[in-house]
């Protein structure tokens, strides 16, 4: 007789179609394999290739508009039919593996709420590689203590694909503005004679064309923007069009962030760089304001999945998250922090500077 909970289920609950990979020759889980780019079997290790693209393709920012859907309070729910178990498949999770049997469990296509990846950075690094990157990582950082360099517990290693926009833009910007150089002269006489410095001002005015190609926002709540930037870049060549097998044996995420924000976001990163190109080939030393007024044009986006190995490394009872690019090894987190070599540190820095200055004013003024 089926449960209480069963029955709920399967009155009330809105079932996810899942998609999950066995293995032909013995019946077992097959799971992406980063080594081979296909299926590996985790019993008896039979490899199975799958269909795979690289014609990418960039999609108009208004289809995305048009299609973005509210799903803020989806969950999903589904039978496994290896085990039998009833799994919630989490708000914002397009695959997950049975807590149960192990088996990987992934939305299909068509069951997607909101908008659907078009791309994927698939694994090239696996979790063993990805944790010895991370340690690697972890015992360059000047400032972390010798103890917790040599220990390196790793706790919480999780894989998983993390939810990313892009975006392309071809903009046209105007700009005017007051810019300076800074000047010496030498004034006075005898003992009064010195050195000043002063900044001859001058009106700037001309326009500014750039395009932008994969500008990259974090579509997720697993890690901040800045962590993505650090992990930057993802390698192109690897690239591929979205094929739920890249999944299989990963959890993956669906974007919280709505793209109409990540636009939002997007765009002033834009702003700045081009702010900062105009100033920079205006060689000033100063600013006094520079405004800046863009268009943009062909704006397309793409909908990628990020490969991401998460762990925690364990010291003194406190847990240090560290984020591994699974497609090039490349990682930044936190460590403990030594306060004898930040002292250290700082101690060299003040003596620097001290005979910085005093080679300053031998120079100048003796």
């Amino acid at each position: 007789m089926a449960s209480e909970f069963e029955k709920e289920y399967n009155s009330e609950q809105s079932s996810a179609q899942t998609v999950y990979s066995k293995c032909s020759n013995c019946g077992s889980n097959m799971v992406f394999d980063p080594a081979t780019q296909c299926l590996k079997c985790e019993h008896c290790g039979q490899i199975t290739d799958f269909e795979k693209s690289n014609l990418v393709k960039e999609i108009e920012i208004e289809e995305a508009f048009r299609k973005a859907e509210n799903w803020d309070d989806e969950a999903d729910s589904y039978r496994c039919e290896n085990c039998g178990a009833v799994v919630i498949l989490p708000r914002g999770e397009i695959a997950t593996v049975c807590p149960y049997c192990a088996t990987s469990h992934i939305l299909k296509s068509e069951e997607i709420i909101g908008l659907k990846p078009n791309v994927v950075y698939p694994f090239t690094i696996d979790k063993e590689q990805g944790v010895e990157r991370a340690k690697s990582w972890a015992k360059k950082q000047i400032f972390a203590p010798r103890k917790f360099k040599k220990s390196l517990t790793v706790n919480n290693v999780r894989s998983m694909y993390e939810p990313c926009f892009t975006f392309d833009s071809s903009t046209f910007s105007t700009y005017h503005g007051r810019v300076g150089n800074r000047r010496t002269r030498t004034v006075g006489s005898g003992k009064n004679r010195r050195t000043e410095t002063y900044i001859v001002w001058r009106y700037i005015s001309g326009t500014y064309s750039h395009n932008f190609d994969d500008v990259m926002i974090n579509a997720g709540t697993t890690y901040s923007q800045k962590t993505l930037n650090n992990l930057l870049p993802f390698n192109y060549d690897t690239i591929k069009v979205y094929n739920k097998d890249y999944l299989t044996g990963y959890v993956a995420r669906r974007y919280e962030k709505p793209i109409e924000e990540a636009w939002g976001e997007a765009k002033g990163n834009m702003d700045a760089k081009i702010k900062s190109s105009i100033i920079a080939r205006e060689y000033c030393d100063v600013v006094d304001y520079v405004s800046v007024s863009t268009t943009h044009k062909a704006v397309t986006y793409k909908y990628a999945l990020l490969p991401i190995h998460l762990l925690h490394f364990r010291y003194r009872k406190k847990d240090y998250a560290v984020c591994v690019n699974g497609n090039t090894g490349k990682s930044t987190g936190k460590t403990p922090i030594s306060a004898i070599r930040v002292a250290i540190a700082v101690a060299l820095g003040l003596a620097a500077v001290i005979g910085l200055g005093y080679l300053f004013f031998k120079y100048f003024y003796l």
